[in-house]
């Protein structure tokens, strides 16, 4: 029994030190294995004369409809400046890792942290290195700086509500109280990219830049930890269960 348990130990140590470098390992092939995101930079690069039209058209359409509607338009301005602004999903986000540290769940408070840094990073160096202006309309009903593609405030939904939900499931019964988390956290997610293009200062397709990025950092941060349980011997976990099912228990990891 004792030489078991020593084992049992031993092939646990083993398994930490291969998920921290499978997930800082993940973090640094985000950007190569999103294969969608990387269609979408050779069109936007490009300059790809539909997805241009779509953008043009999309930007006008919506610019004339925040400048009929001051009202509307100033719900949305809230809403981005304030409800689903980057720096406030950050703080939730991080609020949730402390939690999670006093949970003593130290491998999921390290995901989550580190999917979301990973993820404003990964966003910042894409801007950096594509350049692309944001639009330019007459009489704006809203400003943003820095450069547009991906959208930072689509890439942040969508990683912190992901991290939010895969973290939290457990804890929710399930029926309708997890179709009404993963109803709003969607909601919020496409809520978000609406608001960008409908203020004037994203481009549609730099709002899907964000959204398929930010699904790319969590899809590779998240088969790192998935790795991680497979190899510590405990079961692995479906999205419908959120990352650590054990969560829900007194002491998460033993």
């Amino acid at each position: 029994m004792r030489a078991t348990g020593l084992l049992l130990r031993e092939r646990r140590a083993r398994a930490d030190r291969r998920f921290g470098i499978r997930l800082f390992g993940a973090v640094a092939v985000a950007a190569l294995s999103a294969v969608p995101f990387g269609l979408l930079l050779v069109l936007v690069e490009g300059r790809w004369r539909p997805l241009r039209v779509m953008d043009a058209g999309a930007a006008r359409r919506l610019h004339e409809t925040a400048l009929a509607h001051p009202g509307w338009t100033s719900t949305l301005r809230f809403l981005s400046d304030w409800v689903w602004d980057p720096a406030t999903l950050r703080c939730v986000v991080a609020l949730l890792t402390a939690w999670l540290l006093w949970r003593r769940a130290w491998r999921l408070a390290a995901w989550s942290g580190v999917t979301a840094v990973a993820g404003g990073l990964t966003g910042l160096l894409v801007k950096t290195v594509v350049e692309r202006a944001r639009p330019s309309l007459a009489d704006p009903v809203a400003q943003a700086p820095g450069f547009s593609f991906p959208s930072g405030h689509a890439m942040t939904a969508t990683t912190s509500f992901a991290i939010l939900m895969l973290v939290l499931l457990p804890l929710v019964s399930r029926g309708w109280p997890r179709a009404l988390c993963w109803g709003v956290s969607v909601l919020s997610v496409v809520g978000v990219g609406f608001t960008r293009v409908a203020l004037g200062v994203h481009w549609f397709s730099d709002v899907v830049g964000g959204w398929l990025l930010g699904a790319a950092v969590v899809a590779s941060t998240a088969w790192a930890f998935e790795a991680w349980r497979a190899d510590s011997g405990r079961r692995r976990s479906s999205m419908a269960e959120g990352l650590e099912p054990e969560l829900s228990e007194a002491v998460p990891e033993r």
